[in-house]
């Protein structure tokens, strides 16, 4: 991306609060006439086209234009790319061109694809015209293949009845879970609000909570009629569906009430459900808009036909080799390097070496000494200790550019910065990693590489290396080539004819040709000895490492794993020689009758360790089992997967994609995880404005809070903010930003806190802050794996109250969070108690007080059992996930009793330290306040809270501990600051004590229990020095 000039950059931004401003626009006609004139900077791209066409009129040609509909405007934009600019209700200020120069040019076909073209390359950040032009086959394949599948599943779509669509786009929400205790409180009956999409009119029905959907639309009806006489009828049950009032979810299928999530959320939170009555025509009208939306997508291929497929005829005609019949060593050509950034004095060499996965394949290869001061040419083979026929199918070559210096210089030349990355010392000289780049063997199509290659290397090395080089790294090159380094080198051939992998079929007949010619013996079952054995490697967690012996054990006892140990899948693959294709073909016909695992234990096999085809189709099968709240709960680390992928198309991109296309909410957050580029710029600008006005000015919040405002209120801000699906949950619509109720927040990064109109339910508004600064990235794993938490203790019949809040990363360190309502900080509860700030933290009443003004009588006891409960769970949370950074202003507490974390910025032991010593010396946050409240003088309160609720949640998530294990090494690639290694991980394998028994596990966990009772008093310190620090 070129960098924008400064002042191009505020002709945009800066706009006049009148909003007539003007700016001088260059405009270039298809007749060859060049016109320059004043536009205003808000105008509409529309509008500026009608100013021009009155003005062309002046100037010569004017007549050979044609028609104004006929023609469009194309500009360079902020990423230097063309953009025609097909949707002209968008204003010039927010297309930003790179410079104020607009072409017109001719429309190439009908304007409603077109229009429908570039609202679908704003959207995905990358013109059509782009995808169209670019000349990688695979790209073009993948691309033809998702089509036809899309549109089939649109065609299906197309054949629904209405019914039949809200179903399947919005399936009813449902938590099948016992439920006696809270029918008990609320004696087996609750109060609804309904509502009538008709009319302002409401009605308050008390109904069982074993009455069904249909029985309460009756009632609903039966009470309009009461109210309003026969003269004001509004229909028969049949005419309406119920929807939730605040959002778009329905309740249909007639399940008794308790059933529904949002019938059991508002129980807990002891609230009144709102429902509203929606007649049948006003869901037709959206089943229809969507329909009609799906008839101008696949309208499309009249004017843009699919991109063409290979003929068929090429096919059998097509002659190969099959890569098993080359016994030839594996080698390639190593050309040169060119811009290599290392010292002059420095000698350069590059080691390569062949991976499956994390396993090296055989010993790396490395190049000789180059001293050469710009280009370093090598020309010579690099030779692999292996067959091309023993070549897995995933085999990725990975290459390392370093330095050899004689002896560490004490004062390193700034034309190395790499010496801060791992080195190797060897035979007293030290090498630095330079720069590493990573290709595939085989192409898409299973065919072997061949030819010359360029590739453009990556400078940035992660924490671990494996011989300098990088295998858990992508296999793309480095997309910046201007400055990257470059090495080039050659894939020789093998044959005269394309050498290709077998097909599946080919595979399985060799294994069947090696079974039959082998004893049965030899396959080997184990006796009791073995089993025992087994038993113990199997059991072991996945971050634990397999000897050459066991993997030996497992490999001879494979089918007994089958039968006895199928979860322990991950480690015979872990022990299968993929140098050898012989076993490789083995395992292929061993998975064929390997028994189906769950989908949280087949999440393991997706893992970088796995990267064979069929063994990632095998787990992707598995995850098919999922329901579609299971796979958002997971959705994250599926994602953040697709990078380990080679290759566009591969089970998993299908299978999320199948599902994003059937599930609407799945489809949103597959695009949002997706997506990681500049959304929501306009709150961005309003982010920014007011940290420049705090740095520059010192300005005062209230004139603040004003330019805020003022901001907020302009037309273009009211446009592009309003009538919206909210990104943090898509059945939620905003109308529009409530902008006096919007405030900005006084911590470091001023975060937004915007305040929107709830479009379904007039009155109600939805709190969202926005983020500008810090990466929300780590806060969406820990509240992931905290909503992880929740569930499993559920399941358990374990409700600790958590409250994992909403949390969207929208871009490079930016992104939403949901406002938890009726919250407030614990630092404010013990301040506003307090005259002293310094006083304020050793207000033990402070909290209690603030419950007891909340709540009474009956309402007090049950906010203390919500404190407790949800105390527990968070206290195991943050010690098994060594969440740091606790403080009074990242605890809170709802007016309701429910105790809840924010901001996780440090976790896996991470804790922050000052002078070099660790601010936070205990791993539960347990104060002696907390403890007060959950006593209410009853000591025994605290017994049953340490050994029913923390030590009983404990236990659950130690049976879990590998799910745990796998959903954060999945992440290992995500670029977190705080997750980079294995060995980050293995702080979680530490807190759960994974290895011990139960009773070894309780011991160590309530050793640090009652660490943190004996030294609350650290906490309160250290909650007493940031109340003073942070007086406001």
């Amino acid at each position: 991306m070129p960098p924008a000039k400064t002042d191009q950059l505020d002709l945009w931004a800066e706009s006049g609060m009148d909003g007539d401003d003007q700016v001088m626009v260059d405009f270039l006609l298809p007749t060859g006439i060049y016109i320059q004139m004043e536009v205003p900077r808000e105008s509409t791209i529309q509008h500026i086209k009608l100013l021009l066409w009155k003005e062309a009129q002046t100037y010569p040609l004017f007549s050979l234009l044609g028609e104004m509909e006929g023609h469009m405007f194309e500009c360079v934009n902020q990423a230097a790319v063309h953009e025609e600019l097909e949707d002209e209700t968008r204003r010039l200020c927010d297309v930003r061109p790179f410079l104020p120069v607009l072409k017109l040019i001719t429309r190439n076909c009908g304007r409603a694809e077109r229009l429908l073209d570039s609202k679908i390359g704003v959207l995905i950040g990358k013109g059509l015209h782009e995808l169209d032009a670019l000349q990688d086959q695979e790209v073009k394949d993948f691309r033809s293949k998702m089509k036809r599948i899309s549109e089939e599943k649109m065609h299906q779509m197309q054949m629904m009845s209405w019914r039949e669509w809200l179903r399947s786009c919005y399936s009813p929400q449902l938590e099948t879970g016992l439920l006696e205790n809270l029918i008990e409180k609320h004696e087996g009956v609750i109060k609804i609000t309904m509502h009538y999409d008709q009319s302002q009119d409401t009605a308050s029905l008390k109904v069982s909570l074993h009455c069904t959907v249909s029985e309460l639309m009756d009632q609903a009806l039966k009470k309009w009629q009461t109210t309003h006489g026969p003269e004001e009828d509004i229909g028969a049950r049949s005419d309406y569906v119920l929807r939730v009032s605040s959002k778009l979810e329905f309740l249909f299928e007639d399940h008794p009430l308790s059933q529904y999530k949002y019938i059991r959320a508002c129980l807990l939170a002891n609230e009144n459900p709102h429902l509203t009555m929606v007649h049948c025509s006003i869901v037709k009208a959206m089943f229809e808009k969507e329909i009609s939306t799906i008839g101008s997508v696949l309208a499309r291929k009249t004017s843009n036909p699919p991109l063409p497929l290979p003929p068929k005829k090429r096919q059998p005609t097509q002659l190969h080799t099959c890569v098993w019949k080359v016994h030839s060593v594996f080698r390639i050509n190593l050309v040169k390097g060119n811009k290599v950034n290392a010292d002059d004095a420095a000698k350069i060499q590059v080691r390569a070496g062949l991976f499956h996965g994390t396993e090296l394949l055989c010993k790396t290869a490395v190049s000789s000494e180059s001293s050469s001061r710009s280009e370093h040419v090598w020309n010579k083979t690099l030779e692999f200790d292996i067959a091309v026929c023993d070549l897995p199918r995933m085999a990725r070559l990975c290459f390392a550019i370093y330095a050899v210096m004689d002896k560490v210089k004490k004062q390193r030349s700034t034309k190395n910065p790499q010496s801060k990355y791992q080195t190797i010392r060897k035979a007293g000289k030290v090498h630095y990693p330079i720069a590493w780049v990573n290709t595939m063997v085989f192409d898409y199509r299973g065919q072997l590489k061949t030819g010359d290659i360029i590739l453009h290397c990556w400078s940035s090395f992660p924490d671990e290396l494996e011989e300098m080089l990088n295998p858990i790294g992508t296999i793309q090159t480095n997309p910046y080539t201007e400055n990257a380094t470059e090495l080039h080198i050659s894939f020789p051939e093998y044959s005269t004819q394309p050498v290709v992998f077998p097909a599946f079929d080919k595979i399985l007949e060799k294994a069947a040709e090696i079974a039959g010619s082998s004893d049965l013996m030899t396959m080997g079952r184990g006796g009791k000895k073995f089993y025992i054995e087994l038993k113990e490697i199997m059991e072991r967690d996945p971050l634990s490492q397999l000897c050459e012996n066991e993997k030996d054990l497992i490999w001879t006892l494979r089918y007994d794993c089958r039968e006895n140990f199928p979860q322990s899948l991950p480690k015979l693959l872990l022990s299968v020689k993929w140098s050898k294709h012989e076993d490789m073909a083995q395992l292929q016909a061993l998975l064929q009758i390997w028994p189906k695992l769950s989908p949280r234990d087949a999440l393991e096999l997706l893992d970088f360790n796995y990267p064979d085809q069929f063994v990632r189709e095998f787990a992707v099968n598995c995850l098919r089992d999922m329901s579609d709240d299971e796979l958002l709960q997971y959705l994250l680390q599926l994602v953040q997967v697709l990078r380990y992928e080679p290759y566009y198309d591969c089970a998993l991109s299908r299978f999320l994609l199948e599902r994003a296309q059937t599930s609407r909410k799945i489809g949103h957050f597959l695009f949002w995880h997706l997506r990681q580029v500049e959304a929501l710029s306009k709150l961005k600008a309003v982010n920014e404005l007011i940290k420049l006005a705090t740095i520059k000015t010192k300005a005062k919040q209230a004139h603040l809070k004003e330019a805020m405002m003022t901001c907020l209120r302009q037309t273009g801000f009211i446009e592009t903010l309003s009538d919206l699906h909210s990104p943090l949950n898509p059945n939620v619509l905003l109308a529009g930003v409530n902008v006096e109720r919007c405030k900005y927040m006084d911590s470091k990064m001023k975060p937004l806190w915007i305040v929107y109109n709830n479009k379904l339910l007039g009155g109600d508004t939805v709190d969202i802050i926005f983020k500008n600064g810090d990466d929300l990235r780590q806060d969406m794993l820990t509240l992931q794996i905290l909503r992880l938490m929740d569930l499993l203790w559920k399941e358990a019949n374990l409700d600790l109250r958590i409250v994992p809040y909403g949390c969207l990363a929208t871009g490079d360190h930016s992104g939403l969070i949901e406002v938890v309502s009726s919250a407030d900080t614990i630092a404010n509860i013990q301040k506003t108690s307090s005259n002293m700030a310094a006083a304020a933290a050793f207000n033990k009443d402070a909290l209690l007080n603030w419950l007891k003004d909340k709540n009474s009588g009956d309402a007090l006891d049950k906010a203390i059992e919500e404190f407790t409960l949800s105390c527990a769970g968070y206290c195991v949370a943050t010690y098994v996930l060594g969440i740091g950074d606790r403080h009074s202003d990242n605890i809170m507490v709802r007016s309701t009793g429910q105790l809840f974390h924010i901001d996780f910025g440090h976790i896996l032991g991470n804790f922050k330290s000052k002078f070099g010593i660790k601010r936070e010396r205990v791993p539960f946050i347990l104060t002696h306040d907390f403890i007060h409240v959950i006593q209410q003088g009853k000591t025994g309160n605290t017994e049953k809270f340490g050994k029913q609720y923390c030590e009983e949640a404990y236990l659950i998530l130690r049976k879990n501990g590998n799910l745990f294990i796998t959903l954060f090494a999945l992440m290992l690639t995500a670029g977190l600051p705080e997750l980079t290694s294995v060995k980050d991980i293995q702080y979680l394998k530490d807190s759960l004590a994974l290895g011990k028994t139960d009773e070894e596990a309780l011991k160590q966990f309530r050793q640090k229990f009652d660490e943190a009772l004996r030294e609350s008093w650290t906490t309160k310190v250290n909650w007493m020095a940031h109340i003073v620090a942070h007086p406001s």
